[in-house]
């Protein structure tokens, strides 16, 4: 790439120019001779070989080049004010990024919520979001590769926060032939039934999760696979209200029903990174996490 040949400081100049009404007062603003201000700015237009400036009266105004190029120039130097103040931060301890894992029955109405919150107060910290079921997410606190990790499981030698819970329902599409049976079901009637559970994404010590009593037990990987082959009639499964809540409105999918057991509540918890020192950014974002995880 080709090296700039105006320098920021150039670009600050034209802008005092135009910002303070001329040579005479740019120069008073920058504590510079009105001469070298005007250098400055004739320089420029002999660099880019466009004139910036015309004269019209006493005044020097901009020409329509002038007038994009002094547009674009503002979005340059706040970008370079911002990447300074980026750089003090980090040396005052800022993070540059912080990587989240959270499972993936968290509402991600609930994550947009704190995200859209934190935005605002990253200060050019940017955020590395990655997905994780059940175990999964113990995996990535245990490798050290999350900051901060949102899970329903208990995970020894951490401390967490308790955030709300999520809301499990038995679900199954209206045709299917357990609601046939049109009663209260039980736990033996699903047994002869094809249950459709998500994949533990963990590698080191995978674990199961709710009832896994059916004879027959197809495993998919997300959360949006499993509800889209039980509304087309594939099957049934506990899924997240959250998820499927549309679903249920619009029939493509009704709660199975269950004497007992049918809906389930797990709690979800925070945990941070315990071998190294939660920085500011973090905290912000775990801060916000906490305090949008009761969004709906």
């Amino acid at each position: 790439m080709k090296a700039p040949r105006v320098t920021l400081e150039q670009w600050r100049t034209l802008q005092a120019v135009i910002d303070h009404g001329g040579f005479a007062q740019a120069a008073e603003a920058l504590h510079r001779s009105q001469s070298s201000v005007s250098y400055t700015v004739a320089r420029m237009q002999e660099q880019l070989g466009v004139p910036l400036l015309e004269i019209e009266g006493r005044k020097a105004v901009l020409t329509d080049a002038g007038a994009v190029l002094l547009r674009r120039s503002r979005q340059l130097l706040s970008q370079a004010s911002q990447l300074e103040m980026l750089a003090t931060e980090m040396e005052l301890g800022w993070e540059p990024e912080v990587h989240l894992v959270v499972d993936a029955a968290y509402p991600t109405e609930r994550l947009a919520s704190a995200l859209r919150a934190f935005m605002p107060q990253s200060r050019g910290c940017r955020v590395q979001l990655r997905e994780e079921v059940l175990s999964g997410v113990e995996d990535r606190l245990l490798d050290g590769s999350a900051d901060l990790a949102v899970s329903g499981l208990s995970i020894a030698g951490f401390l967490p926060q308790q955030l709300n819970s999520v809301d499990f329902i038995a679900v199954a599409h209206p045709e299917h032939p357990l609601h046939q049976l049109q009663r209260n079901l039980t736990h033996d009637d699903l047994q002869n039934h094809l249950q459709i559970v998500i994949r533990d994404s963990g590698q080191h010590k995978p674990r199961d999760s709710g009832w896994l009593g059916a004879e027959q037990r197809w495993t998919v990987a997300s959360l949006g696979t499993a509800a889209r082959m039980i509304a087309s009639g594939l099957g049934f499964a506990w899924l997240p209200c959250h998820e499927i809540r549309h679903l249920i409105s619009e029939g493509s999918l009704k709660p199975l029903p269950l004497e007992k057991g049918a809906n389930r509540s797990v709690p979800l918890f925070l945990y941070a990174n315990k071998d190294r020192p939660v920085g500011p950014a973090t905290r912000i974002l775990a801060d916000l996490i906490i305090e949008h995880s009761m969004t709906e």
